[in-house]
C-alpha cells in the first residue's frame, strides 16, 4: 500500500515513518511537514492511505480530510493526534482509524493490518446502469458521476423535490400552491407555479435525462422514464437481496449507496417522514451487517461497517456500545476505554444524561482490571 504522510513536526513525521517502514506493508510515497503539499501530492498520486496529523498550522487534519475526501475519493485516512476528543469528528469524515500519541508500535501495527484487509476486499463491480437520480443526503443527477442540478430557484428545486417524492402519481395544482406559496394569493401563486414547471421542463431538458414533468388537467406528474432513483434502487436492494457470503459484496455496496439521509440538506418538512422511515431501515440494515461480518471473521470490516452507522447516526448508543463491544472482543481495551470515554462525553455534553446503567455495568463487568 501507498502512504503519505503529514506532520508539522519534524520527528514525529520521522518516528511514524520508522515504525512504518518496520511493520511492513507499507511503501512511504511522500512525507510533508506542510498539509498543504501533502493535498496536492494525495490529489497528484492517489495513495491508498493518508496519515495525518490533526493539530497542525494553518490547515488542520480534520479540514485536510474533508478537501482529500472531494480531491482523492479513494484514498483512507488515518488520524495521528495527540488529542482523543477529536475521535468522534474524525470518524464523522469516515477516516479508518484514529492513533494517539505518542505512537505505539503495537496500536500502529493493528490499524495497518485493518488498511490492509480493506484493501485486500475487491471493490464490488459495478453493474451497466442508467443515469441515476440521486436524493440521498443531496439531490443531485447521475450520469457518469454524481453533479448538482442547476435550479434556477429554491422554489423550482423543491418543486422538482416533490414531484419526484410523488413520481409517477398526479399531484394537483391547488396542493402545490399551498405547499408552496401559500401567502400569495391566486393568480398570483399559478403564475409562479407556471413558471417554476417551465424552469424545470428547461432543466430536465438540457440535462438530457429523459425525465418529464406531464401535465394534465389538474395537475402535474413526473416521469422518469429510464432514469433510475437511488432511494428505489437501495430499498429495493435492501429488502430484496439476503445476506450471505455471495451477496455480501452487494449489501456493502448498498450502504454505500446510502450517502445520507434522504433529502438532508435541504428543510423540507413534507420529507421528514420518508427520511425517518428510510433511517430506521438504513440502521437495521447496516447492523445486520456489521453483525454478519463479525460473526464471519471479519471484524475489521464490521468495525469500518459501524464507523460507516456512527457517521450517519452520530448520537447513537448502541453504535457506541458496538464499538466498544468489538474492540473489547479483539483485547484492544485501549481504543474500548476511549470510545467509553466518547460515549460518555456525548451523553452528558449532547443529552446531560449519564450512560444506560445497562452498557456502564457491561463496561465495568468486562473491562480488565489494571
Amino acid at each position: 500500500m501507498k502512504a503519505i504522510l503529514a506532520d508539522d513536526e519534524e520527528l514525529a513525521l520521522r518516528y511514524l515513518e520508522k515504525q512504518l517502514l518496520a511493520i511492513g506493508s507499507i511503501e512511504i510515497v511522500g512525507k510533508y511537514s506542510d498539509v498543504e503539499e501533502a493535498l496536492e501530492a494525495a490529489e497528484a498520486n492517489t495513495p491508498d492511505v493518508v496519515f495525518l496529523d490533526i493539530d497542525m498550522p494553518a490547515l488542520s487534519g480534520i479540514e485536510a480530510a474533508e478537501l482529500l475526501a472531494e480531491r482523492s475519493p479513494g484514498t483512507d485516512v488515518v488520524f495521528v493526534t495527540a488529542f482523543e476528543e477529536y475521535a468522534v469528528k474524525a470518524f464523522e469524515l469516515n477516516a479508518v482509524d484514529y492513533i494517539l500519541k505518542p505512537v505505539e508500535t503495537e496500536r500502529l501495527t493493528r490499524t495497518v493490518t485493518r488498511l490492509v484487509q480493506r484493501r485486500k476486499r475487491e471493490p464490488a463491480a459495478a453493474p451497466a446502469r442508467p443515469a441515476m437520480i440521486r436524493c440521498f443526503q443531496v439531490l443531485e443527477y447521475d450520469a457518469s458521476k454524481p453533479e448538482a442540478i442547476p435550479w434556477r430557484t429554491t422554489k423550482a428545486q423543491e418543486l422538482f423535490a416533490y414531484l419526484l417524492h410523488h413520481r409517477d402519481q398526479p399531484v394537483r395544482k391547488d396542493v402545490l400552491l399551498e405547499l408552496l406559496w401559500p401567502e400569495v394569493d391566486m393568480k398570483k401563486g399559478y403564475t409562479q407555479l407556471y413558471t417554476a414547471i417551465y424552469q424545470i421542463r428547461k432543466t430536465l431538458e438540457a440535462m438530457g435525462a429523459g425525465v418529464r414533468v406531464v401535465s394534465y388537467e389538474k395537475g402535474y406528474r413526473l416521469e422518469l422514464g429510464k432514469v433510475t432513483l437511488d432511494v428505489e434502487e437501495w430499498e429495493k436492494g435492501v429488502m430484496d437481496a439476503k445476506l450471505d457470503s455471495e451477496t455480501v459484496e452487494r449489501h456493502l455496496a448498498l450502504l454505500e449507496l446510502y450517502r445520507g439521509h434522504y433529502l438532508a440538506e435541504y428543510d423540507y418538512l413534507w420529507a421528514e417522514s420518508e427520511r425517518e422511515r428510510l433511517k430506521t431501515i438504513c440502521f437495521r440494515h447496516a447492523t445486520l451487517l456489521a453483525e454478519w461480518l463479525d460473526g464471519a471473521g471479519k471484524s475489521a470490516e464490521s468495525i469500518a461497517v459501524f464507523y460507516r452507522l456512527l457517521r450517519l447516526f452520530p448520537y447513537s448508543e448502541d453504535v457506541h456500545f458496538s464499538l466498544i463491544k468489538q474492540y473489547a472482543k479483539q483485547g484492544d481495551w485501549d481504543s474500548a476505554d476511549k470510545w467509553y470515554a466518547a460515549l460518555e462525553r456525548m451523553m452528558r455534553e449532547e443529552f446531560g444524561a449519564d450512560v444506560q446503567p445497562e452498557i456502564r455495568n457491561w463496561y465495568n463487568a468486562q473491562r480488565p482490571v489494571k
